[in-house]
């Protein structure tokens, strides 16, 4: 049976479509995907994001624990600062790509896809053992909401004294939003500015709607899993599942920057990404020519031949044309010509770099 996060009635009250998404009944939409899109890269976006997974690492040996669980170099960050990351197999696999914050000098969160957060919370429990850290579950401690887009500063800063202007890009700090506790990062999915907000559960509707009240003139839109996909999928963000899973390496995604080699000691998947050869395919931005969709799973040819496969597709709506990303043989890209079988007809597309959108500073 599927799980509710606290937002639950406030989402059947906005009339929302829901679904089930990893174990869990999330707003789809509320009414215009591309509406919702639009508000997110023009004013801003309302997100319940309460089923992400949160796990806490703590000791004197927290930060140690965490660079020989994942590929980055975790002990370095100060407190108040986060960073992307990932968790690998000991061939190099991914099992999920994470958000690590810094809470304090022995504390760290790591925050984990829906999917994967038991499994990572289990892993990162075993690889804590030889250490002198602790590891727990916490994903029940909290809600997560974000406000995304050009607006989202004016929106916050109705409702806190926190240095909004003065939060870096992926930094977090304590403060109170509407009187609420909560932890506030400059952190998101969507290629905007933005903030999320960790706030207990209980207090996750009066947030809610504190923040929709002050949004209210500055163009706020609830907004739902499928804008978030379309959104993630223009800034070339990649989804678990999709672009990323234990089949793939950080360096097939293109990647490789989060894996850091040169920090002190071993780090499990460290030999085999160590040993890597240069990736057969890479992971490519494709933009349809004609307004036929790829959708993931599609296979990707050349010259009639099938040399990869689509992994996330849609309508973009800023680029008014139909995207996707695809793993695609290195050497059919050498070539050019590709195209995307959709139901039997070839589709010609373009390939481009990603992301498809950087926003303006």
């Amino acid at each position: 049976m599927s799980r509710s996060t606290p937002l639950r009635e406030v989402h059947e009250s906005l009339g929302a479509t829901l679904t089930d998404f990893a174990g869990w009944q999330m707003p789809l939409r509320y009414g215009s995907e591309s509406a919702e899109h639009n508000a997110v890269r023009t004013a801003a976006g309302l997100f319940d994001l309460s089923h992400m997974g949160e796990i806490h690492v703590t000791g004197p040996q927290a930060g140690e624990a965490l660079d020989f669980a994942l590929v980055g170099h975790l002990s370095v960050l100060e407190p108040g600062r986060a960073r992307y990351t990932m968790i690998v197999t000991e061939d190099g696999g991914v099992l999920d790509d994470l958000i690590v914050y810094r809470l304090r000098p022995e504390e760290f969160m790591v925050v984990a896809n829906a999917s994967n957060y038991a499994r990572v919370a289990e892993e990162l429990a075993e690889r804590a053992k030889p250490y002198d850290a602790r590891v727990e579950d916490r994903s029940d401690s909290y809600a997560l909401i974000a406000v995304q887009g050009p607006n989202s500063t004016d929106i916050l800063g109705k409702l806190t004294d926190a240095d909004l202007v003065g939060l870096k890009y992926y930094a977090g700090l304590p403060g109170e939003v509407a009187g609420f506790e909560v932890m506030i990062a400059r952190t998101g999915y969507t290629g905007e500015d933005g903030f999320e907000l960790f706030v207990r559960p209980e207090d996750a509707v009066p947030l809610w709607n504190a923040l929709s009240e002050a949004g209210a003139e500055l163009g706020l839109r609830p907004c739902g899993l499928s804008a978030r996909d379309t959104l993630r999928l223009e800034a070339g963000m990649p989804l678990y599942g999709n672009e990323l899973t234990a089949d793939t390496t950080p360096f097939d995604a293109g990647l490789g920057r989060v894996v850091k080699f040169d920090k002190p000691g071993d780090f499990v998947g460290r030999a085999a990404l160590s040993g890597r050869t240069a990736p057969g395919r890479r992971l490519v931005g494709l933009v349809a020519r004609g307004r036929r969709v790829p959708r993931h799973g599609y296979p990707v040819t050349c010259e009639g031949e099938v040399v990869g496969e689509v992994t996330s597709g849609a309508p973009s709506q800023t680029l008014g044309k139909p995207i996707a990303m695809a793993y695609v043989a290195a050497d059919a890209l050498e070539k050019g010509g590709l195209a995307v079988d959709i139901r039997g007809s070839h589709e010609p597309v373009d390939v481009v770099d990603l992301p498809f959108y950087r926003r303006s500073k």
